[in-house]
């Protein structure tokens, strides 16, 4: 019987790119700044900031979790 081995570090070629990662995070960040720019907020735009602030949220917890595995980010 062959139990699953918790040790082992993923492939690099099937981590997502931290610089894509950076680019969407980098996204969702200036589509939340252009809707705190308003005055007043949908129902629907109200539900696209919850969404947003999520998103960015589970892309900062996947960087984090990467540079726990040693995976090199961009300088700069």
């Amino acid at each position: 019987m062959q139990t699953a081995r918790f040790t082992e570090l993923p492939q690099p070629s099937s981590l997502p790119s931290i610089h894509q990662l950076m680019q969407e995070h980098s996204l969702y960040d200036r589509r939340l700044e252009t809707l705190r720019a308003k005055v007043y907020l949908t129902e629907a735009e109200k539900m696209e900031e919850v969404r947003l602030k999520k998103l960015k949220l589970s892309l900062k917890d996947e960087m984090e979790r990467l540079r726990h595995l040693g995976v090199p980010f961009p300088q700069g």
